[in-house]
């Protein structure tokens, strides 16, 4: 069953959270490593939670995991066995459900929303490298190399029995075509499918956002189509060229609008202009109906978007 459509259904609009690693930088955490976020995964599990419950109460009704760059390569680099790799990709959902279960038990949450669902963040080749070619693309790699790379970390992902999958900030057209024929081996699962983009047309290695989205548009399993952590001048063009090839749920969650240093790891530039809220309404009207914010965005900016979409009729 999809649970995006499921969700849509019922509701006009579906809020995700917002940035996860710059939240924890925002508490003090130091995620200049290779391992970015999911490093906390090891060293403070417990605060990961407490992001999730933030978002949760800021009005998401989705949250993302912290797995997105969480790779048996990359934990195995750090000196750790697979299965602790195992249990730490895993250990991501579960704080996640634990997170959003205990949200859902008050049930004074319940109101004009609907039940949050679980997210597996799957963050792309360029992710593990962490050298910023999530914003490139230009990998090197072929088709069968970048599934063997994907394939037993997407297995852990759906064995832990997260909502669906979110497979984002995916920067060329083959890897989310290798994402999604391996997700094939799994009919009962979704994703939804996110890209990096450069500008209002093309998505970051340069292929026509157009092309993408007529692609993904004949997958079944493809929950919703769209575009994450880029920058917000770019969204209204790219939600156009994504509703000329698709009749899909648009998802948007771009970042604040800085631009990424990936050899420093930190954020540079200025912020969009007008509040997130304000911006995110303008995407729902013009289309977009999955909604939330990548680096940088904040639970205020989630509490922005609950604000006036918890008033939308269905």
């Amino acid at each position: 069953m999809n649970p995006i459509q499921d969700i849509l259904d019922t509701y006009p609009l579906m809020i995700l959270d917002g940035g996860f690693s710059s939240e924890l930088e925002r508490r003090g955490y130091d995620l200049n490593d290779p391992l970015w976020s999911a490093k906390v995964l090891i060293e403070n599990p417990k605060v990961i939670g407490e992001v999730h419950a933030d978002y949760l109460k800021a009005g998401a009704d989705c949250v993302i995991t912290a797995s997105y760059q969480a790779s048996y390569e990359g934990f195995m680099k750090r000196g750790l066995n697979q299965q602790q790799a195992h249990d730490l990709i895993q250990l991501s959902i579960t704080i996640a459900t634990t997170a959003r279960d205990a949200f859902w038990a008050n049930s004074a949450n319940h109101d004009n929303r609907p039940k949050p669902l679980i997210a597996a963040s799957v963050g792309p080749y360029g992710a593990y490298l962490a050298d910023g070619s999530e914003y490139r693309g230009d990998y090197n790699l072929s088709e069968s190399e970048l599934s063997a790379f994907h394939k037993k970390r997407l297995q852990t992902l759906i064995d832990a029995r997260p909502d669906i999958l979110a497979c984002e900030t995916i920067p060329c057209l083959m890897e989310a075509k290798v994402l999604v024929e391996l997700l094939k081996e799994n009919p009962s699962s979704y994703c939804w499918l996110s890209f990096s983009a450069k500008d209002g047309l093309h998505i970051s290695n340069g292929e026509k956002m157009t092309d993408c989205a007529k692609w993904l548009n004949t997958q079944e399993q493809v929950a919703a189509i769209g575009i994450n952590c880029t920058a917000p001048k770019h969204i209204a063009s790219l939600i156009t060229e994504i509703r000329k090839n698709t009749d899909k749920p648009i998802i948007i969650y771009p970042n604040s609008g800085e631009c990424y240093n990936p050899e420093e790891k930190t954020w540079d530039g200025n912020v969009a202009p007008l509040s997130y809220g304000e911006r995110a309404h303008s995407w729902y009207k013009q289309g977009a109906r999955i909604i939330g914010g990548c680096c940088r965005t904040t639970p205020e900016d989630i509490r922005e978007i609950s604000a006036w979409a918890r008033n939308l009729q269905p």
